[in-house]
C-alpha cells in the first residue's frame, strides 16, 4: 500500500457504523481487522522513516554535541503530516482493499 498517495483524511471523521460492518457483518470484527491492519501500516511507516533518517545519521561518541540536521527535520515533519495508520486502515476496509479471513469459520478443507 502506498500510504503517501492515500486519500484518507488527516483529521478524525465520523463514520457510519453500517459502512464499517458491511464487509464482515459484525462491527467488532471490523474493528479488530482495522486494528490489525493499522498495526501493520504503523510498522511499515516506522521502518520507512527509520531507513530515511538513518541516511543522515552521524555517529559520534560525544554526548555534548547534538547536531540538528535540516533534512531530518523535514522528513520528520512530512511523516507527522501523514494520516494516522488507523485512518488509513479504516479507509482501506471501507474501499474493500483489505484481505482478511477468519480461520474459525473455515471448513475442515479450508473453504468458507
Amino acid at each position: 500500500m502506498d500510504y503517501k498517495k492515500s486519500k484518507a483524511p488527516v483529521d478524525t471523521v465520523t463514520r457510519n457504523i453500517m459502512d464499517l460492518c458491511k464487509e464482515t457483518g459484525n462491527i467488532y470484527e471490523s474493528v479488530a481487522i482495522i486494528s490489525k491492519r493499522a498495526n501493520q501500516i504503523s510498522v511499515e511507516i516506522k521502518q520507512d522513516l527509520n531507513k530515511k533518517l538513518s541516511e543522515f545519521a552521524s555517529y559520534n561518541d560525544s554526548l555534548e554535541e547534538v547536531f540538528e540536521n535540516r533534512e531530518q527535520i523535514e522528513i520528520s515533519r512530512y511523516y507527522e503530516k501523514l494520516p494516522k495508520p488507523t485512518l488509513l486502515a479504516t479507509e482501506e476496509l471501507i474501499n474493500g482493499n483489505v484481505y482478511w479471513r477468519d480461520p474459525s469459520k473455515e471448513g475442515a478443507n479450508g473453504e468458507t
